[in-house]
């Protein structure tokens, strides 16, 4: 406190700042990237433990003995959908009844802002079908969902028959102190996200749905199946939800007790668990599982029908069964045990989910890494633009320079107009806020007078709009104050320096994953970016570090991580869809990825571009 009292040793520091300025933020931004990286390395993590007490021990004996059963239903299920050509409500209708569920329907429709050409679709109508198991020991206001949805084709059959074969064994036992709702949705998300808003009775998306005519209690875990096979080899857990949310880390460590008690191989992010953590193979091994974790939290989707349900705070998991060439086989009869124990254990919860942690990475399903870890790597970049603005202040307050004949230099005297300073700002929002309304306003109109789809129309116009971006915020601030002033340039950066580090704080609160991304490409840009360094060099790095080409490097540096690389053509393709799928995200399900970086971080980068280019 004497330290910063002092105002001799304040200015002392402050000088000391300044004069060492980019030395500092060479070394934080170096420190930040090395000790992310460090975080993979087992030492420097946390082994996964139960913090809920009603969940701490697997002491259950599960019992479940139709898994051959369960298949036989999940082949009258197939051979069913394949008649009906979708959905068939009436069969799962009875079936259920006749495993004395209180069986309900919804259907519903919803015309997406332009053609999915991933999944060929643009009019979703369709039907969910879900069975209550009213608890018989208790007041029923409280209630567990186990959800498979109703895939195209062959797809996902095994896991409709396990779960009607889940709901028929559940049934016959009684000490069930919540609601149990099976429930087999249709169109995936689009479904999942119609059967939330009924049961919630909300409308977030504009969507059409019958309201539910049954419900259970308020909803305290959920759990979704996908089998794709008679017998798998492993099970994947997927935790990645809406907008990067994640579940309470208990529902993980509960997943991973029972794989180790039943012996079935469990996997995350389709890794296994390797315990050479001291070579370097198997630091690579965990680093490229925590990158996955992290890519896939940054893109704001959600990763299976789980996802949807975080929005509600309500704690929610996918399980996926994988079939590979491993000799290890796993049955329908164990994976029916291991939801059985994990049920039963949700069973026994007096409260929801909130003892374990909210915020972590997993660079395997035995390690994590808590918030509290993570965020100094994010803090030592993001400090950085601290100092910049610092430095920046201390320019600008100080008394300028005089010449030998003792007169001020008026270049420097001069102080910045309001307009200078915010021409550029309002300009560059106007020009995000096009990014974000304009490519689906204007599909019909591209698609008359271009030879496109409606699907590649939005694509090309939200890169055309971008694109035009860089020209039109150019020496903004001249547009209606003439020449720009030597401390014009400053006030701007200033504002931009201090607007990014409030931005990128905020989202890495809430997606650190995103926000350190982010961090990682701008932050950079932001330190050492002046109108007088070499422009076309500085213009290079300032595009290659832009939004869009950190998503473009993101898409090749995803697939090598799943080591299924591209080479460009098929990437750029890649790069296409996953533009037109954070769009349709946005308006189907509210995902915040792409209004964020069209309203907010794509103007912030172009008041940098704008400072380059500053006369």
């Amino acid at each position: 406190m004497g330290l910063l009292s002092d105002p001799n040793r304040r200015r002392a520091l402050i000088n000391l700042l300044t004069r060492l300025n980019a030395p500092i933020c060479v070394v934080c931004y170096m420190a930040g990237v090395a000790w992310f990286m460090g975080l993979a390395f087992e030492p420097f993590t946390l082994r996964t433990y139960m913090s809920e007490n009603a969940m701490g021990s697997t002491m259950v004996e599960e019992q479940f003995p139709a898994g051959e059963r369960a298949l036989v239903t999940g082949r009258e299920f197939a051979a069913h959908k394949k008649k009906a050509d979708g959905m068939p409500v009436d069969w799962l209708v009875k079936t259920m009844q006749a495993q004395g569920l209180e069986v309900f329907t919804q259907s519903f429709s919803r015309t997406l802002p332009f053609p999915d050409e991933n999944k060929e679709r643009y009019f979703v109508k369709g039907t969910n079908v879900y069975g209550i198991l009213r608890a018989p020991r208790a007041p029923r206001t409280e209630a567990l969902v186990l959800s498979a949805p109703c895939s195209p084709g062959s797809s996902n059959n095994q896991a409709v028959g396990l779960l009607l074969g889940l709901a028929q064994y559940f049934r016959s036992q009684i000490f069930w102190a919540k609601d149990i709702i099976f429930l087999v949705n249709e169109h995936d998300l689009i479904g999942m996200q119609a059967w939330l808003e009924g049961y919630h009775h909300t409308n977030t998306t504009g969507m059409d749905w019958s309201p539910l005519q049954g419900r259970g209690g308020s909803i305290q875990a959920a759990l979704s199946l996908e089998l794709s096979s008679d017998v798998i080899t492993s099970l994947d857990l997927v935790l990645e939800g809406l907008n990067g949310q994640l579940p309470n880390l208990d529902l993980a460590n509960l997943f991973y007790a029972f794989c180790q008690k039943i012996g079935v191989i469990c996997t995350i992010q389709g890794k296994l668990q390797r315990n050479d953590w001291d070579s370097v193979s198997g630091y690579s091994h965990a680093v490229q599982t925590m990158m996955l974790m992290v890519m896939k939290q940054a893109s704001g989707r959600p990763w299976g029908d789980h996802g949807l349900f975080l929005r509600y705070h309500i704690e929610a998991a996918s399980i996926k069964g994988i079939n590979s060439f491993r000799q290890y086989k796993t049955d329908a009869t164990t994976v029916g045990r291991l939801l059985e124990g994990m049920f039963r254990k949700l069973n026994n919860l007096l409260e929801r989910l909130h003892q374990s942690y909210f915020f972590y990475l997993m660079p395997s399903l035995s390690h994590f890494v808590s918030i509290g870890y993570y965020m100094p790597a994010f803090g030592l970049i993001a400090v950085i633009l601290l100092l910049r603005a610092l430095d920046l202040w201390v320019q600008l307050v100080t008394p300028p320079s005089r010449t030998e004949d003792g007169i001020v230099d008026t270049e420097q005297q001069a102080s910045p107009g309001v307009l200078s300073v915010l021409t550029p700002l309002v300009i560059s929002h106007l020009t995000g806020v096009a990014l974000y309304t304009l490519p689906i306003r204007f599909q019909e109109m591209a698609v008359e007078h271009f030879p496109v789809s409606e699907t590649e129309a939005v694509v090309l116009t939200a890169i055309a709009i971008y694109t035009a971006g860089l020209a039109l915020p150019h020496n903004t601030h001249r547009l209606l104050t003439g020449e720009g002033t030597e401390q014009g340039w400053r006030v701007l950066k200033l504002a931009a320096v201090l607007y990014l580090a409030v931005l990128l704080g905020c989202t890495a609160l809430i997606n650190f994953s995103l926000g350190f991304i982010l961090a990682l490409t701008l932050v950079p840009v932001a330190a050492f970016i002046t109108p007088h360094v070499p422009k076309v060099l500085s213009a290079f790095i300032l595009v290659i570090l832009s939004p869009a080409c950190t998503l473009l490097f993101s898409v090749f540096f995803f697939q090598e991580l799943l080591e299924m690389p591209v080479n460009f053509p098929d990437g750029w393709l890649l790069y296409l869809s996953v533009i037109s799928q954070g769009i349709l995200d946005h308006s189907l399900y509210g995902s915040l990825v792409y209004p964020l970086i069209a309203l907010l971080v794509y103007p912030c980068w172009l008041l940098f571009w704008n400072i380059l280019f500053w006369k």
